[in-house]
Order: C-alpha cells, then sequence, then structure tokens
C-alpha cells in the first residue's frame, strides 16, 4: 500500500485497488477470486473492506457473487459490444438534444483546438481525452439515475478497450474528425446536428471495436 493510499479508508482503497485491476483486464473476464486473495493483494488487510468493496463492485455490474463458489469477475462477449453501444446511443444524443445549451463554450472551445490534429496527441493519451470529452457532455445531465447507468457502461467500455487491443491509426484520425463534427454543431447551437454527429460516431466506435475484439480474440 502507497502512502497516499494510506490516507484512504480502507473500504475506499479496496474498492479502487480492484476496480482499476477489473478495468484494466489484470483481473480478466471471467476469473475467479476469493476474499483471501484479495486481502492479500492489498497488503493483507481485513476482510470487511474487501467485502464493501466487492458488494459495489457487484452493483456496478464489474463482479458476480456466486454463493458457495467465490467471486467471478464479470465477463464480456461480443454481444456486450452492442449492449454497450445500444445504451450510448439512447444517452449521449438525448443529452445534447435536451442538455446541449447548458455545455460550457469555453470547453468547446478548447475541445475544438486539441481535436484538431489528431497527430499532436500521444496515441497512450488520446483513451483519457476521448473520456474527458464523452463527460463534459454528459456531466450536463443533472440525472443521477442516467448518469449511474453511464458510468457503469463506461466501466464496461474500457474493458472492451483493453480487450481490442492497439489502436488503429485512421480510427484515431476518424474519432477526432467526427468528434470535431460534434463539436462544430454544438458550437453553431444545432442541437439537432450534434445529436446525429453523435449517433454516427458511436456507430463507427461500435464496428471498430467490434472488428477489433474479432481479430484479438485469441487474446482473451
Amino acid at each position: 500500500m502507497t502512502q497516499s493510499s494510506k490516507n484512504k479508508p480502507l473500504k475506499q482503497y479496496a474498492y479502487e485497488f480492484i476496480k482499476k485491476k477489473i478495468l484494466t483486464c489484470e483481473y480478466e473476464p471471467g476469473r475467479h477470486l476469493n476474499e483471501q486473495q484479495l486481502c492479500e493483494a492489498m497488503g493483507n488487510i481485513s476482510r470487511t473492506p474487501v467485502r464493501d468493496a466487492v458488494s459495489r463492485l457487484e452493483q456496478e455490474g464489474l463482479l458476480n457473487i456466486l454463493p458457495k463458489k467465490g467471486i467471478l469477475v464479470s465477463e464480456l462477449r461480443i454481444s456486450d459490444i452492442n449492449r454497450i453501444f445500444e445504451v450510448r446511443m439512447l444517452l449521449e444524443p438525448y443529452v445534447l438534444r435536451r442538455y446541449g445549451s447548458k455545455l460550457d463554450a469555453d470547453q468547446l472551445r478548447y475541445f475544438s483546438q486539441v481535436m484538431s490534429d489528431h497527430t499532436k496527441v500521444p496515441s497512450d493519451s488520446f483513451y483519457d481525452l476521448d473520456d474527458q470529452f464523452h463527460g463534459f457532455i454528459m456531466n450536463t445531465m443533472h440525472n443521477q439515475y442516467l448518469l449511474d447507468t453511464y458510468h457503469n457502461i463506461s466501466n464496461m467500455n474500457q474493458r472492451l478497450r483493453m480487450l481490442s487491443g492497439t489502436l488503429v491509426e485512421n480510427r484515431l484520425a476518424d474519432t477526432f474528425a467526427e468528434h470535431r463534427a460534434i463539436i462544430n454543431a454544438c458550437q453553431q447551437k444545432d442541437w439537432e446536428t450534434a445529436a446525429d454527429a453523435m449517433v454516427r460516431h458511436l456507430e463507427a466506435s461500435r464496428i471498430s471495436t467490434f472488428q477489433l475484439i474479432v481479430e484479438n480474440e485469441e487474446n482473451y
């Protein structure tokens, strides 16, 4: 446990530790875990914070607690790609139509500048930037029920990224162009066009993710 981790409540530390292992697929989909193993991985902490963390992660859909069998990291299947993007295509265009007017103009300008040239953004920073952009849009919404759904889907999306392998250069360039189309429509306050651009972006991302997962199927 690091010094900064020691300053956190143990249950929060355990939650963040296990969640990171799942999202990075160090604890890969379908892996069986047990409380003792998790306690030891975190420096032999007690079982109580681990149980609290496991319960939270089960609610988020990242773990399954199997009576008398232990803990199972939630599996990801090819069919989950369609389900994840189905939810995103319902939520994200809706937020642009319903809450687009609340988007901060300065932040839009920032993303417009950053997205102007994909070659200036290190590939290892791309996913963080993508998360920031979509999070910026979604956080204009103050419906906690929908936000919780989105955050759970975002967790699944991060795992898909890890399983899908290396970024494809032309997809990176296309993603920036798709983001710019969304941003330009938002700056013109044309929310219907922005929502349509979001749908096209998410559909292209779905197809790309599906193709990469299939190509890397032997790795998971």
